[in-house]
């Protein structure tokens, strides 16, 4: 019997391509997706990585396509149809960050960051999980962001973004439990994946103290939620959790004095 297939978005590296490795590690074969010609790399990748720790190999399937256009989700499900790969789980990953004002940004990074976190996934849940709920049988996660909580300055397109899909998967995950469908929210907090233009020593110390994690750790995480049938899990929890409880109690006058001195 042939094994099932995850899909990964984003998998050419950091989260994306741990998520990957991981789901070969349970047994499943992967259809990978990213916009850069790099994603041929990591199947070789997930490959060699794959027959190192089991005695079993998997099929990978690399295909480069731009998720960041409004057709690229229709474009994937058709590619999957086509190609006889029945999608079981489903990894919503892909993604940009920054942290700016939001009309400092291009029009064009405006329109990619929203269909990357949004109207991409979205579709992507809508046409794989409308299959997933007729065989009764389904995961998806999606990696959403504590910034979802944080309705402050330079966060404004990131974090909004990330709000929809958040609210989106929580929707999600109620309405599609009774057919099998089990639809889980990460959210990470910061993570070790070299997106942060920070020194190398406070990523240390970031880790040690638990503020930062792996990779590794994240996706270790994330899919026992999801395989547990979780609605959410927020990785690191304790410290990132508090944060975000703090920056909800901040009322807007102080953001703004926050603003005006400069500080962020």
């Amino acid at each position: 019997m042939k094994n099932p297939f995850a899909l990964v978005t984003g998998a050419s590296s950091g989260m994306g391509l741990e998520f990957a490795k991981q789901l070969a590690q349970r047994g499943y074969n992967l259809l990978i997706v990213s916009n850069v010609p790099e994603i041929h790399d990591a199947a070789e990748q997930i490959k060699a990585n794959s027959q190192q720790l089991t005695a079993n190999s998997v099929e990978v399937i690399p295909l480069q396509l731009d998720l960041g256009q409004q057709s690229s989700a229709r474009e994937l499900y058709n590619y999957a149809h086509e190609h006889d790969i029945e999608v079981e789980v489903l990894v919503n990953n892909a993604g940009v960050y920054h942290d700016r004002d939001i009309l400092d940004d291009s029009e064009g990074f405006t329109s990619l960051i929203m269909n990357l976190h949004m109207y991409t996934p979205a579709m992507l849940c809508y046409l794989f999980g409308q299959d997933m709920r007729e065989r009764r049988k389904g995961y998806i996660l999606n990696v959403c962001s504590v910034t979802s909580k944080m309705a402050a300055q330079r966060l404004g397109t990131y974090g909004g973004t990330k709000a929809f899909l958040s609210h989106f998967t929580r929707a999600l995950h109620i309405e599609l439990r009774k057919y099998g469908v089990h639809v889980t929210d990460v959210s990470p907090g910061a993570v070790d994946t070299g997106l942060y233009s920070i020194p190398p020593i406070f990523t240390k110390i970031g880790k040690c103290l638990g503020i930062i994690v792996s990779p590794q750790t994240l996706v270790r995480r994330g899919l026992r939620a999801l395989f547990h049938g979780r609605a959410k899990t927020t990785v690191p929890t304790v410290f990132w959790q508090v944060l975000c409880f703090i920056i909800l109690l901040i009322p807007t006058c102080l953001l703004r004095l926050i603003r005006r001195l400069g500080w962020f």
